[in-house]
């Protein structure tokens, strides 16, 4: 069965969950608004431009998750799905995902945000797999750091191929959907790469490379 990968943030989703989930810690005043806010925006800059320190953004953005209790992060997080995220997954997203079923592949999500955030987003896409950075969770309660290599960049390509060897599952006619340049070494190395919505450098990637490009706005 071949694998039908998705990238989430930019891609499935129009707009990026991890940004969108620091912008509404603001709005709840659980964390301070102008510091906050101006950091996040930032991290998110250098993560457009390909220049994004992984480790030091995830010190950030899971702290927040190390501060309060699972139910009152989890309360959050409905609202957040419900209010923020849902509305900004288009048909043409969801078409995409179940043309791939429909074709007896398995539907994938390969995303750099941490998988708090994104399980009930992919859950709701329908879809079973998803390779997410892990929080780190101790006694019941996030800690703030990471478990394991975050999946980012490379660190996508590793993690996809401990999850092949895991499930005995292997790469062969794989499909990757992406908006980013940060998704290269992935899209790299799977049989049908397609870039959705692309950057600048990804599209002009994937005209020199003859890859289909497509928006799913």
């Amino acid at each position: 069965m071949p694998l039908a990968i998705f990238d989430l943030d930019n891609t499935l989703l129009n707009g990026d969950s991890d940004l969108l989930w620091g912008e509404f810690l603001c709005e709840l005043g659980v964390v301070d608004h102008a510091v906050y806010e101006a950091k996040n925006l930032e991290f998110y800059e250098q993560y457009k431009v390909g220049t994004l320190d992984i480790f030091e953004f995830l010190a950030f953005s899971l702290k927040p998750l190390s501060e309060h209790s699972m139910e009152k992060l989890e309360a959050w997080r409905t609202d957040f799905i419900e209010n923020k995220i849902l509305p900004r997954i288009t048909q043409k997203a969801r078409d995409l995902v179940e043309s791939h079923r429909e074709k007896g592949d398995c539907p994938m999500v390969i995303t750099a945000t941490n998988t708090f955030v994104t399980r009930p987003i992919v859950a709701d896409l329908g879809i079973e797999y998803l390779i997410g950075t892990e929080p780190e969770i101790k006694n019941g309660r996030y800690t703030g750091k990471v478990a394991g290599t975050p999946s980012f960049r490379e660190g996508k390509v590793e993690r996809l191929q401990e999850w092949l060897s895991v499930y005995g599952a292997k790469l062969e006619k794989a499909s990757f959907y992406s908006d980013s340049l940060n998704d290269l070494p992935l899209l790299e190395v799977v049989e049908f790469p397609v870039a959705v919505d692309p950057d600048d450098t990804l599209r002009a990637h994937a005209q020199d490379k003859g890859w289909p490009v497509i928006s799913l706005r």
